[in-house]
């Protein structure tokens, strides 16, 4: 993990610059989606607010999340590990940083959290970082960053707070508790189409989430859901990983975002109770 610089992304620096050095989600309604480069998602926050995010962020954050839910992992253990992975690497999946630092949370081969191959892996790297977090005592009941710190060691124990706001934020929507929060736009073609991407797409789906009860089609895939919450989580996962996967559209209670829009609306199609109890996506063909 990086004991030397702190990393704050330029969007960061921009929201400290317009309220004085203090962090806000409601913030980022100053700073349209279109003015920053890169950065082609978009989650819905508490009020009008909005924390815009790169398809990669958003992709592993979802991961990250998703890791948590199927594990059990209380919604403050998620929360922790996003603010972490947002101070160490931005959310991004890097391939070095501080002496041999590696991945979305800085780990470190020499510190024993695994080889390079592992520690590159988002979903090892992950579960890593949730199983220390759960040996911290008491880790429920400490602030962010003092559970983030008691995992990471960081010559930064403070850093991590300036990320609480925005990763409970962020572990709302991709826990389901919000609909139609997570919308990102796809501005690349897709690598893989058809069937290539619909297998592509469930097994990463299993990767994260594990056994889950779907069935695939040839350009389509669909997920059995127990609950309202759970077909939130899958559809915004979906989403969010869109770009890397394929998917040009999803749909659930009544809702649909497409790659082409970018954004969540009312099904045309479909009623709203109609896919209740599944999350359907299509991937380009």
């Amino acid at each position: 993990m990086r004991k030397g610089t702190v990393a704050i992304g330029f969007v960061a620096m921009v929201t400290m610059a317009a309220v004085g050095g203090h962090y806000f989600v409601q913030q980022f309604d100053d700073l349209p989606l279109p003015s920053l480069p890169g950065l082609a998602c978009d989650v819905r926050a508490d009020g009008d607010g909005t924390i815009p995010l790169s398809n990669e962020q958003m992709a592993n954050a979802a991961t990250i999340s998703a890791v948590g839910i199927r594990r059990g992992i209380p919604r403050r253990g998620v929360v922790v590990a996003l603010a972490t992975a947002w101070q160490e690497s931005k959310i991004e999946n890097r391939e070095g940083g501080d002496r041999d630092s590696i991945g979305l949370f800085q780990q470190r081969p020499s510190k024993d959290w695994g080889t390079p191959e592992q520690i590159s892996d988002p979903r090892y790297a992950t579960n890593a970082f949730y199983d220390a977090l759960l040996k911290v005592p008491n880790w429920q009941k400490l602030r962010v960053t003092e559970a983030a710190q008691a995992v990471q060691i960081s010559a930064y124990p403070e850093a991590y707070e300036q990320w609480a706001a925005r990763a409970e934020q962020l572990a709302a929507a991709l826990g389901g508790d919000r609909t139609g929060a997570v919308s990102c736009e796809v501005r690349d073609a897709p690598q893989t189409t058809g069937a290539a991407a619909v297998k592509a797409l469930a097994a990463t789906l299993k990767l994260d989430w594990g056994d889950i009860r779907s069935t695939s089609q040839e350009s389509s895939i669909s997920i059995t859901v127990r609950n309202e919450s759970a077909g939130w989580q899958y559809a915004h996962w979906l989403v969010a990983h869109a770009a890397g996967q394929g998917v040009q559209r999803v749909r659930y209670n009544g809702q649909e975002w497409t790659a082409k829009s970018g954004t969540w609306e009312k099904s045309a199609s479909e009623a709203a109770g109609a896919t209740k109890q599944a999350v359907s996506a299509d991937v380009a063909t």
